[in-house]
């Protein structure tokens, strides 16, 4: 798979680079970006970290705004940021041109209804397609976490929730615990998947969570002074879940802070440091 260039930035001593390829999976061209530590250029192969963003947003939130990269580069982790959604002229958006829906709103599930299905498939691409073209283009050691914000904190408790074994560390910032039960995931699961309820939970972390087979710990923090708190997020939800399964659930509620990339860059050192300590033993 050809791998076209659009940028690249020198950044604490790696770089930071954006690339284009034609994905099989969403059938359109997309757009990533990874930053490469130092080590790379050194023959060190290292794990990744793949951060799944929120709703609105492209690759490039993350890499400006959260300050991962000095971080990063000390602690030697690839970090990998995927678009939100398929993009394009071809690819069908929200009918009203709402911002919760279809471009830079993919849930990362794979859609199942007309006219989505043909290119809503995120899962597939953040699961396999992605990894596995990151895995033959750069000195990766095969150690994968996951982690993200938003409507990327759903995906990424899905990603590794529904693939145990695939990920050997997992966080989140602010996910959306129980989309099935708040207005961005009803609108977005019934469009996507359509009226069968039952089909949802196979996409919701909190119902996931209750059944899942592996025990990989949790990292998630949240800010009690978010916008999103009660009606869209839910963590208590997400949490009740771990308790009665009995999952390894760290759910931290920071005082004052709110749904922003400030709150993220705020605490983006401690997840680094917890995927960190996972990937590398």
């Amino acid at each position: 798979m050809t791998l076209e260039i659009v940028s690249s930035n020198k950044s604490f001593g790696g770089w930071h680079k954006r690339y284009r390829h034609r994905s099989t999976s969403l059938n359109c061209d997309m757009v990533f970006a990874v930053y490469l530590p130092p080590q790379a250029e050194q023959g060190v192969k290292l794990p990744v970290l793949y951060w799944l963003s929120g709703l609105t947003c492209t690759d490039e939130n993350f890499m400006q705004k959260a300050g991962a990269q000095r971080l990063a580069a000390e602690l030697g982790l690839i970090i990998v940021a995927p678009d939100t959604s398929p993009r394009g002229a071809e690819v069908p958006g929200d009918p009203d041109n709402a911002w919760d829906f279809g471009l830079g709103a993919g849930f990362y599930l794979n859609a199942t209804q007309e006219p989505y299905a043909r290119h809503y498939r995120m899962h597939d691409y953040v699961v396999h397609e992605l990894p596995a073209l990151i895995e033959a283009n750069f000195p990766v050691s095969g150690k994968r976490g996951i982690s993200g914000h938003s409507m990327g904190g759903h995906g990424a408790l899905v990603c590794a929730l529904r693939n145990p074994g695939r990920y050997q560390s997992l966080s989140a910032f602010a996910p959306i615990s129980n989309p099935m039960a708040c207005p961005w995931g009803e609108k977005a699961f019934s469009r996507y998947l359509g009226d069968d309820r039952a089909r949802w939970r196979e996409w919701d972390a909190s119902a996931l969570l209750a059944e899942a087979t592996e025990r990989l710990p949790i990292l998630v923090d949240q800010g009690d002074r978010d916008d999103f708190l009660a009606t869209q997020l839910k963590p208590e939800v997400l949490q009740a879940a771990a308790k009665a399964a009995g999952h390894s659930l760290i759910l931290r509620l920071q005082p004052g802070y709110d749904h922003s990339y400030y709150f993220i860059a705020s605490f983006i050192g401690d997840h680094l440091k917890h995927h960190a300590e996972a990937l590398k033993g």
